[in-house]
C-alpha cells in the first residue's frame, strides 16, 4: 500500500513512517520542515518539502490513504497565537480533504488530541466525555474532528481519530527533537544533560495528590502500532474516534523523580505559574482502541519509556 505521511518529519510522524517502512508500506512525507527535522525522516521514505495547503500538488489516485500530523501542537503557543493555530490547523487540513477527495483518496488516519476534552467530568477519560477544549489547540484539533464527520458523512471518507494523551520515548534513531522543546520528559532530560539549569513545574496547587498536573503516557512506539492498525480499521462512510493511552496517571513530580532514577542525576525544579489551557488530569480509557482495533499498548512502564527517551536525547547530543 502506498501512503502519504503528512508531517512526518515530526516526531510521531517519523515513527508512524517508519512503522509503515517496516510493513512493507510505500511512503511519501509531506512537511513543510516548519518544526520538523529533515533528519527525521526515515531513509525509505520518498520527501517532498511543502505545505499541507498545497496537497492537490502531489496527492494522486496511486495514494491508498493518508496519515495527517501536520499540525501547530503546543496549547500554551495557542492561548497567545490562537491565528496561528486556526490558520494552520483548521484552514491547512480542510485544504488536505479537499486534496484528498479530488484525488479519490478515501481513506485517512488523523492525529487528534486529548486537549479536545478541556476540564474531564470523569476520569479515566472515555470518547463519550463531552468536548470543551480550554486552549486554541483543543479548540481546533475539535474542528478538524466535526470536519472529518462532515467529509466521511457526504463524501463516504473512510477516517479513524486518534486522541492522543501524553507520548514519550523514542524508537530507535526517531524520537523528540523540537526546536524549542515543550514537553516535560525531554526537558527533564535536557536538565540531567546539563543543558538546563532546572526543571519548571508549572503550578503546584492542582487539585492532585502531590498538586501537580498528572498525564497518562504512552509510548510513542505503542502509538505508531495504533496507527497502523487504524488503516485497517477505517470504513468508509464512518469516522471512528479512539482515545490512546494507558489508562494510568502519572503527575509531573512522578515524572521527574523517574527521570533521577534511570539518568542518575539530580533534577533541580523551580515552581512557576500554570499555563493557560492546562487541566488537571488526564487519563485516557482506550477500551475503544482496544475494541474497535484490536490495540494493546505493551510498552506501559513509565521508566522504560523514560529510558528509551534518554538513550536517544543523549544520541541527539552527539550529533550536535
Amino acid at each position: 500500500m502506498k501512503y502519504l505521511v503528512t508531517g512526518g518529519a515530526g516526531y510521531v510522524g517519523s515513527v508512524v513512517a517508519q512503522h509503515l517502512l517496516e510493513a512493507g508500506h510505500e511512503v511519501t512525507v509531506l512537511d513543510n520542515l516548519s518544526t520538523g527535522f529533515r533528519e527525521g525522516v526515515p531513509a525509505g521514505a520518498a520527501f517532498i518539502e511543502g505545505d499541507i495547503r498545497d496537497a492537490a500538488k502531489w496527492l494522486d489516485p496511486s495514494y491508498d490513504g493518508v496519515l495527517h500530523f501536520a499540525a501547530s501542537s503546543q496549547v500554551g503557543e495557542s492561548v497567545v497565537k490562537p491565528e496561528k493555530y486556526w490558520d494552520n490547523n483548521v484552514a491547512g487540513s480542510l485544504a488536505l480533504l479537499g486534496a484528498m477527495r479530488d484525488a479519490g483518496v478515501r481513506t485517512l488516519v488523523f492525529s487528534s488530541t486529548a486537549a479536545t476534552y478541556g476540564e474531564p467530568e470523569q476520569v479515566p477519560i472515555p470518547e463519550t466525555a463531552p468536548t470543551r477544549p480550554t486552549s486554541a489547540y483543543g479548540s481546533t484539533k475539535l474542528a478538524v474532528d466535526h470536519m472529518i464527520t462532515s467529509e466521511a458523512i457526504a463524501h463516504g471518507l473512510a477516517a479513524v481519530s486518534l486522541r492522543y494523551f501524553n507520548v514519550a520515548g523514542a524508537y530507535g534513531a526517531y524520537g523528540e527533537r523540537h526546536d524549542p522543546e515543550s514537553h516535560l520528559v525531554p526537558l527533564v532530560l535536557q536538565v540531567a544533560q546539563g543543558r538546563r539549569e532546572a526543571i519548571s513545574v508549572f503550578g503546584d496547587d492542582y487539585p492532585t495528590p502531590d498538586g501537580t498536573c498528572v498525564r497518562d503516557y504512552i509510548h510513542v512506539a505503542d502509538l505508531a502500532e495504533a496507527h497502523l492498525l487504524a488503516v485497517t480499521a477505517a470504513r468508509p462512510g464512518e469516522h471512528l474516534i479512539c482515545n490512546l493511552g494507558n489508562g494510568e496517571g502519572f503527575s509531573v513530580r512522578e515524572v521527574i523523580e523517574t527521570v533521577r532514577r534511570v539518568t542518575g542525576h539530580p533534577i533541580p525544579e523551580v515552581v512557576a505559574p500554570r499555563r493557560g489551557g492546562d487541566p488537571a488530569v488526564l487519563v485516557a480509557s482506550a477500551d475503544t482502541a482496544r475494541e474497535k482495533l484490536g490495540w494493546n499498548p505493551t510498552r506501559a512502564d513509565l521508566a522504560g519509556i523514560v529510558a528509551d527517551a534518554w538513550e536517544f536525547a543523549q544520541h541527539i547530543t552527539k550529533e550536535r
